[in-house]
């Protein structure tokens, strides 16, 4: 039973990796043959590649912001939506629709046209009289913005997650709390939240993962533009693959990435022991 994943985990995962980290090693255009040359792509990375820098900056500006906003408003609307409310099931799937269609590229033209130089937030703010000479994504100050903007608006499955787990806390809690005349803010500090540390854990760490990952919404609304401002890491990755041809190197900055990404997931796990509260023992 186990046979096609573990078929589908060696040819699409595993051999692909090793190949990866081989072509890391080398000088390869996909023209001519790969030619070993050691270590020297990374020391490229980072002695030599200013580029790398600014990608890596834009991408834990990205990060920073976005991963707090999207868990904070997913929260938020789980919350809400875990009251008892007529057409409940509606509510849910509409709100859930984002995280569908938010990452795919038609959503990021339309998203492109309503911040462009003549989309509906430029409209909206001449008639208020704020004049621009600029659209916000042709803003270096204000692309970045934008596009941690559209995935905050992706943040369907971290609600989904936290109503389930809202469900799971039991209700006597909040009866006891009741009962000793705890206010809603201190009920939420003392009994809601510690009850959801480990979902809050378990989305913490997709959500940066996905950030890191970001590609799309900088490719498809900016580019990377203006002046590198949206250069997503991924995006610049991309770019030295397939505009540059330097597919050697660009296995270098991917390999680059996923240390950076198992640095932070490390740490996360690391910290647990602090903040995370499992119910059959206390904090792990």
């Amino acid at each position: 039973m186990l046979s096609p994943w573990l078929f589908g985990f060696l040819v699409m995962w595993l051999i692909p990796m090793a190949i990866s980290i081989y072509f890391s090693l080398t000088n390869f255009n996909l023209l001519n043959d790969p030619k070993f040359i050691g270590l020297t792509n990374y020391v490229r990375i980072f002695t030599q590649d200013k580029t790398f820098l600014q990608a890596l900056k834009v991408t834990f500006t990205y990060v920073l912001f976005l991963v707090p906003l999207r868990l904070a408003f997913a929260l938020f609307v789980a919350m809400i939506l875990n009251k008892k409310h007529k057409g409940l099931g509606v509510y849910r799937t509409f709100y859930y629709i984002p995280s569908i269609i938010g990452g795919s590229i038609s959503v990021s033209i339309v998203w492109r046209q309503i911040f462009g130089n003549k989309g509906v937030i430029m409209n909206l703010l001449s008639v208020f009289g704020i004049e621009q000479n600029m659209s916000l994504i042709g803003n270096p100050d204000t692309a970045l913005g934008i596009t941690i903007l559209m995935g905050i608006w992706q943040f369907g499955s971290s609600m989904l997650i936290f109503l389930s787990a809202l469900k799971q806390i039991p209700n006597s809690l909040y009866e006891a709390a009741k009962v000793d005349g705890a206010k809603p803010w201190r009920t939420f500090m003392k009994i809601t939240l510690p009850m959801l540390t480990p979902t809050i854990f378990f989305n913490l760490i997709l959500q940066i993962i996905n950030g890191f990952r970001v590609f799309t919404e900088t490719y498809v609304i900016t580019n990377g533009g203006p002046l590198d401002s949206t250069l997503s890491y991924v995006l610049y990755l991309y770019r030295r693959a397939f505009t540059y041809f330097d597919m050697g190197y660009s296995c270098a900055l991917a390999w680059v990435l996923v240390a950076i990404v198992g640095v932070f997931t490390a740490i996360l796990f690391k910290t647990q022991k602090q903040w995370v509260y499992y119910e059959t023992g206390g904090k792990e």
